[in-house]
């Protein structure tokens, strides 16, 4: 008998109340909500809080625990939100503090907690601190709270040392005193309007403690820690001898990201959420060389998860993903702390169209590739994910099976990494276009003026209205796994799985009476059953206790009858 088993789910969970549940955030589904391109509420073409307030009762139906909004603080938007000008204001672009209030409360009302983004290693070049100075010239107190030097050369006209931003060039710009002569140079790790904080000064870690009440007190459950590896640098910032520095990410401690001296200033901040009632969590944006490294960042006194990036790199390959999976649980085991799997982010390539490529391109491609392979590929890893011990993110519009635009004109792309060289390659924009609600309109749903960033005409039929209630959409395959995952204690809890015998190409693991298996292959396999299909990616045969697994499809089963 052939089932594609993606039962219709239930439209209402129960709400609970934000504190019901402790250590909530060891196996909760995260869904990211990038404001600027979620849901516009006035018509402008962009994104904003009002917007995301009025799609709560979509994600609290979706079935996901938490939300994690982008930068919405006031910006002049140099790097989409990511240069803050003002941490405890809210840019008109999306509202105002009373439109985040209202958003805060709303998802609490409807059972969902709401986790902000923390920008700490660098801020806007508007930002007043900055701004003073500038203004003041060379000697300026306000200097030493960033990382302005001499250059080297006759005559400064070189940087202080061979740092390369990540979106390419040099990470020191130099700057024009006030009296109009060349000066001195200031450090950036991004975009020039991006200077980088010296977390040397008291007065930094000072502001940030204050931040962190201020949105505390509004209610906010948690924090994402932008660049959360970047704040402390090597003593002296020695140079670091190679170009293409950008290449080397990941691979060793640099001089300039996961310096042991960051610890410190996270287990401040930990003292501080421990104050707050309702089970406030951090989580890093921590690139690391190894899970082991970040592993740190999650010890009992620090911050409680860490995004796996290693995990959402590892290609649909069976060896490779087991291969990972087990060094995340060996490495999280020690620490206590629960594993995050994550497959797509804005600031990566979709996992409908990475898997649609070929392994080994990395996490941004230019190419589309096979679509129908890479949404097939994509429903597999999400159902793969979704049977993991810990805690899982989900980016908004995968759940639509969205792949990542590859064709926006060169004129309306806003990428800061795309204008300049040696960098990241700049295609961020591919994952950020605003997703579709509708069938029709000028935004698909969006709002009612367009979309900062065009959206294909095949979203039309991607979109929430056309995929609700289709037995086999990808809506409703994602309705249908938090709904189980949220009904089974033997889901997310726990710190480990039990491997089981299985075909070359194919993953297959016991948690309780729960058996997952996944066949990353391109053909067929058929395997002895486990029991009762409660859901899977695509169409499975069942006949005389064998089970027929088509190839890139993952089937969940209970042992319960």
């Amino acid at each position: 008998m052939s089932q594609q088993h993606t039962a219709a789910p239930a439209r209402h969970f129960a709400t609970v109340s934000v504190a019901d549940r402790r250590d909530w955030w060891r196996d909760a589904v995260i869904y990211q909500v990038y404001p600027r391109s979620f849901a516009d509420s006035n018509g402008d073409g962009m994104g904003d809080l009002e917007g995301v307030r009025s799609r709560l009762p979509y994600l609290r139906d979706l079935g996901v625990d938490a939300v994690w909004l982008s930068p919405f603080y006031a910006s002049p938007q140099a790097d989409a939100g990511y240069d803050v000008a003002d941490y405890r204001a809210v840019d008109p672009m999306f509202g105002s503090l009373l439109d985040a209030d209202a958003l805060i409360r709303d998802a609490h009302g409807h059972g969902l907690r709401v986790i902000v983004d923390l920008v700490p290693n660098h801020s806007s070049d508007r930002h007043e601190w900055f701004k003073r100075a500038l203004a003041e010239g060379p000697g300026s107190p306000l200097r030493d709270r960033y990382h302005f030097r001499p250059g080297k050369g006759k005559n400064g006209e070189l940087p202080p040392n061979d740092w390369e931003s990540i979106f390419g060039g040099p990470a020191w710009t130099r700057v024009t005193e006030p009296d109009g002569t060349p000066g001195e140079w200031y450090l950036h790790l991004f975009a020039p309007e991006q200077p980088d904080f010296n977390w040397d000064h008291p007065a930094v870690g000072d502001e940030f403690r204050s931040i962190l009440r201020f949105w505390l007190d509004m209610g906010v459950d948690g924090f994402r820690i932008d660049v959360a590896h970047g704040l402390v640098k090597a003593e002296g910032l020695p140079d670091l001898g190679t170009h293409d520095q950008v290449k080397l990410l990941g691979n060793d401690v640099m001089p300039f990201f996961d310096q042991d001296g960051v610890h410190a200033i996270y287990r401040q901040w930990r003292r501080i959420l421990d104050e707050y009632s309702g089970d406030r969590i951090f989580v890093a944006e921590a690139w690391t060389p190894t899970v082991e490294r970040t592993a740190n960042y999650v010890r009992p006194d620090e911050l409680h998860q860490a995004f796996n990036f290693q995990y959402l790199g590892t290609a649909w390959d069976a060896k490779e993903l087991r291969a990972v999976i087990d060094r995340t649980l060996d490495a999280m085991r020690p620490v206590g702390a629960p594993a995050t799997w994550v497959l797509s982010n804005h600031d990566v390539t979709r996992h409908a169209t990475r898997f649609a490529n070929p392994p080994g391109l990395g996490t941004q491609i230019r190419t589309a590739g096979d679509r129908e392979l890479g949404l097939r590929r994509a429903r597999a890893a999400t159902l793969l994910m979704l049977a993991l011990p810990g805690s899982a993110y989900l980016y908004q519009g995968e759940e639509l099976g969205l792949p990542d635009v590859v064709d926006l004109p060169d004129e309306v792309r806003q990428d800061p990494a795309y204008f300049r060289g040696a960098g990241q390659d700049g295609f961020r924009d591919g994952c950020r276009v605003p997703i579709p609600w509708t069938r029709t309109g000028s935004s698909y749903g969006f709002g009612d003026g367009g979309s900062w960033l065009p959206q294909p005409p095949v979203w039309a039929e991607l979109s929430v209205e056309a995929q609700t209630g289709v037995p086999g959409s990808t809506l409703e395959l994602y309705r249908s796994a938090l709904r189980v995952r949220r009904e089974r204690p033997d889901l997310g809890a726990g710190e480990s799985v039990e491997w089981l015998r299985a075909p070359e190409g194919v993953l297959a693991f016991r948690r309780g009476d729960f058996v997952c298996v996944a066949n990353t292959t391109g053909e067929s396999v058929t395997i002895p059953s486990h029991g009762r299909v409660l859901i899977a990616s695509g169409e499975v045969t069942e006949a005389d206790g064998e089970t027929k697994v088509p190839a890139d499809t993952t089937v969940w089963w209970t042992a319960e009858r």
